[in-house]
């Protein structure tokens, strides 16, 4: 059996004699190119005067200077293959990107990279951002880069129907926000107001989609840019609709996150906004089972009965109507089942365990589903996948 550390020294080792056989042939390209140089402008000048000789050697050291610039800035930064993500902070100095970028070894010859900025007039055009280099780039192709700003992007998913605090995790976990100012500003009236947002948090107005981020946008930014797209997508006829319900956007935001923590099938979603509005013609509280731990800081992802007992003004099995606020970031699907119910009688659903409900107009009948759809065996405590109706407590 071979010996993997053996195998990647050897490795490395070849890497490395390429490397310097590479250095080797170019030095020695070198040589032949200024000896060709020096008898050429020799045979020019050859006779003349002294004044014209200084100008020969003034003209072959700026030749010789013009070609190793030339290939200093169209030659591969590191012949080995290797890429480097560097972070060039906000209100950096020219010298300063420079130490960060000798530091990873993406500058190899200070003098020769100082002359291309100069030309390229790069000092104070560099920008700032995180950047991913590949050593195989050559130094005029890296300083563009850092002058056009080619930052890293980060594509970023967000699903329909998370929390906030869902989708806080997933912006922290690519380092793109600060956790607590995400929290202080989802409640700060101010920034809500700006954002034109009527509400008590910034709770269902994050729109699900996929997002192209980087590191350079802070968290403010982020949140603006996630509500921007809620109102591209809530279009002036969503708005008219809703007020010919008589829904503002908030109620409606607040509706759809219910039936979207409800249901994942965008087919069933209409039939889901018909139970919950002939409810509510009916006055009879809506029984989500999400809003009744919605407010929960400890609520580890599994819902008891004895959840549905919990004295919040989200839980819609002790209260009526609509909870204060959504309870999550609707989707396209759930806003518009929420425009557009299906028109049936349904006034109960429950689980049949393949992502899909059973629906049922009469409580009799849901409790014919519920039992054919659930194995109960203990009542106390017991898990919930359903919705069970108040009027079996």
């Amino acid at each position: 059996m071979k010996n993997p550390d053996k195998k990647n020294i050897l490795k490395k080792s070849n890497e490395e004699n390429n490397a310097v056989d590479q250095m080797t042939s170019r030095a020695i390209a070198w040589k032949s190119k200024f000896h060709e140089i020096f008898i050429f402008l020799k045979k020019i000048f050859s006779g003349r005067r002294w004044i014209r000789r200084t100008v020969l050697y003034s003209v072959a050291v700026i030749l010789i200077f013009c070609i190793m610039l030339l290939d200093y800035a169209f030659s591969p930064i590191d012949v080995r293959d290797k890429t480097v993500v560097i972070d060039i902070p906000t209100g950096s100095s020219f010298m300063e990107a420079t130490e960060l970028l000798q530091k990873e070894g993406l500058i190899t010859n200070r003098f020769f990279f100082y002359s291309l900025a100069a030309i390229k007039r790069a000092s104070r055009n560099i920008r700032a951002g995180e950047y991913e280099i590949n050593t195989l780039t050559n130094p005029i192709t890296m300083i563009n880069k850092l002058m056009h700003g080619d930052i890293k992007v980060y594509e970023v998913v967000i699903p329909e129907d998370l929390s906030f605090r869902d989708i806080a995790v997933i912006l922290d976990k690519h380092k793109l926000i600060n956790k607590e100012i995400f929290f202080e500003l989802a409640r700060d009236q101010e920034f809500l107001k700006s954002l034109n947002i009527e509400a008590e948090s910034i709770e269902g107005y994050l729109f699900p989609d996929t997002y192209h981020f980087n590191r350079s946008m802070n968290t403010r930014r982020i949140m603006k840019k996630m509500v921007d797209t809620f109102w591209q997508k809530m279009t002036p006829s969503m708005i008219r609709r809703a007020n010919q319900m008589g829904l503002s956007v908030h109620k409606l935001v607040t509706m759809a996150s219910i039936i979207g923590k409800e249901s994942g099938s965008a087919l069933e979603k209409p039939s889901v906004a018909a139970v919950f509005y002939n409810r509510l013609k009916r006055g009879m509280p809506l029984q989500s089972d999400p809003t009744a731990v919605y407010d929960m800081d400890d609520f580890e992802g599994k819902i008891f009965r004895s959840h549905l007992k919990r004295n919040s003004p989200y839980n819609t099995y002790r209260i009526k109507g609509l909870p204060p606020g959504p309870i999550a970031n609707p989707g396209l699907d759930s806003l518009k089942a929420t425009l557009f119910p299906s028109s049936v009688d349904y006034l109960y659903f429950v689980s049949k365990k393949d992502g899909t409900h059973h629906f049922s107009s009469s409580l009799v009948e849901h409790n014919q589903a519920v039992n054919r759809y659930i194995n109960l065996k203990d009542e106390q405590n017991q898990l919930l996948e359903y919705d069970i109706p108040v009027e079996e407590y």
